[in-house]
């Protein structure tokens, strides 16, 4: 199988991920009103990995002792946790919510162009190029495309969040190319303990030891971490592996309406006209993508 190739299993898994993650964005808003955001990203790294490596212990996994694959993860670390982290919890801080998670889901754009250009099996072909294209757009008019008119490329703020989501494209094809022969366990495990080796120590020396102590951050951190995080991160290395890096990066267009479906059930808001264009939008774009219905239509 091509990693071009999208299954029905590994559609379920891409949309299991999305709905993990996208309730993670309400689970940090709640710890960001207790800790500082440098700290809530080394709890949630720091806790993931200790959870990962007693099930990789458990299991009996084999631990890489080279440095070079240790290195190889610590650089994964980087790239898909500590940078993209760090940069789009700061740009959050100073742009509308809005404007972020349109710049979060153009993660796809990038993740499919990168893995183009340096992936000789994941080549840009026109049903992935419009099919991204016709979903980023449904992201947009969902959220509200009024949201793009306060774009600013001056903006150091909405920079960052676009840096954010290119180091995400970068880290799905840095897997892919270094981390291969590595079991989806031992990846999530190693590439947490390599962001945990910076975040922690960072965290440490900006804001001291922060303990939470309100139950409902505490109940967010849990979350985050052990779901949003160490079992999202196993989800996340099994689909790379079953469809490609390109592929992976679909996921980032599948957050946002689940993002947008949570809190208007948690907070009893009715959707608008643009909310259904748009997810019929990203729908028509993920079918174009999956490319089965379209090659039923062509048979008839």
């Amino acid at each position: 199988m091509s990693t071009r190739d999208m299954t029905t299993r590994a559609w379920g898994e891409l949309g299991l991920l999305a709905l993990i993650w996208g309730g993670s964005f309400l689970s940090i808003r709640v710890a960001l009103d207790e800790i500082p955001f440098v700290t809530s990203v080394a709890y949630r790294v720091g806790v993931a990995a200790l959870i990962l490596w007693v099930y990789v212990a458990l299991r009996r996994l084999p631990v890489p002792s080279d440095w070079r694959t240790w290195g190889a993860l610590l650089v994964m670390g980087l790239l898909n946790n500590v940078f993209p982290f760090l940069l789009m919890a700061w740009g959050q801080l100073h742009i509308e919510t809005g404007l972020t998670s349109i710049l979060n889901a153009a993660t796809a754009i990038f993740g499919v162009l990168v893995a183009a250009l340096l992936l000789a099996d994941e080549n840009l072909t026109w049903r992935r190029g419009i099919g991204v294209s016709i979903g980023f757009l449904g992201v947009a008019t969902a959220i509200g495309l009024h949201n793009l008119a306060s774009f600013d490329l001056r903006s150091a703020a909405q920079l960052a969040v676009v840096t954010g989501t290119i180091s995400y494209a970068f880290a799905s094809v840095w897997a892919r190319v270094r981390l291969t022969g590595l079991s989806p366990q031992v990846q999530a495990a190693g590439m947490l303990t390599g962001s945990s080796l910076v975040m922690i120590p960072l965290a440490l020396t900006l804001d001291g030891i922060v303990v939470p102590t309100q139950g409902d951050t505490i109940l967010a951190i849990a979350y985050y971490a052990v779901i949003a995080t160490a079992v999202a991160y196993l989800l996340y290395f099994r689909v790379l592996a079953m469809v490609g890096s390109g592929n992976t990066m679909l996921c980032t267009l599948m957050v946002a309406p689940v993002a947008i479906l949570l809190g208007a059930w948690l907070r009893d808001e009715v959707l608008s006209a643009n909310v259904y264009l748009g997810f019929g939008l990203l729908v028509a774009g993920l079918l174009i993508i999956d490319g089965r219905v379209l090659r039923v239509l062509m048979r008839r």
